[in-house]
């Protein structure tokens, strides 16, 4: 890793880490993967993502852009990135950039796994309140150190 690349990890940690509740969160999430397993673990993330969402609720967006300006203000809120979407004819492609990044107590890919079930339940809920159906499926689709990719598709 070169050093600019650790000065921008350095930065993350400092800015979307606080110490304690970030220890206290990968400790929870590595023992719920090692306790219930991956995929219950990721149910339940999930639903606690959806429960975030009804805590944060957003405005009925008029466009697509204000869907994103919305998404971005509760996301800024919380130090989590930022999105920025892509509708086309058949999907809308919702790229989640600048993630929260691991401290290296959790392995790369349960820290992952986490954050797409946080978000998967997050965006699930948004989409549904303004208009978006249940048989709607929201996948993550690729990831990569700190940006994840949702497809939302029928």
């Amino acid at each position: 890793m070169s050093q600019l690349q650790e000065r921008t990890l350095q930065y993350y940690r400092q800015q979307q880490c606080q110490p304690g509740w970030f220890d206290l969160l990968s400790v929870m999430i590595g023992g719920m993967m090692g306790n219930a397993g991956e995929r219950e673990s990721q149910a339940f993330l999930q639903q606690m993502g959806d429960s975030l969402a009804g805590r944060y609720p957003l405005g009925k967006a008029a466009t697509v852009g204000d869907l994103e300006k919305q998404i971005n203000q509760v996301l800024a809120r919380f130090n989590w990135g930022f999105i920025d979407i892509q509708p086309s004819e058949s999907a809308m492609i919702i790229e989640h950039l600048a993630l929260p990044v691991a401290d290296g107590a959790l392995p790369l890919h349960q820290w992952h796994l986490a954050l797409s079930a946080v978000l998967t339940g997050l965006y699930a809920r948004w989409l549904r309140e303004q208009g978006g159906y249940d048989r709607v499926s929201l996948s993550v689709e690729a990831t990569s150190d700190v940006s994840l990719r949702f497809r939302y598709k029928a």
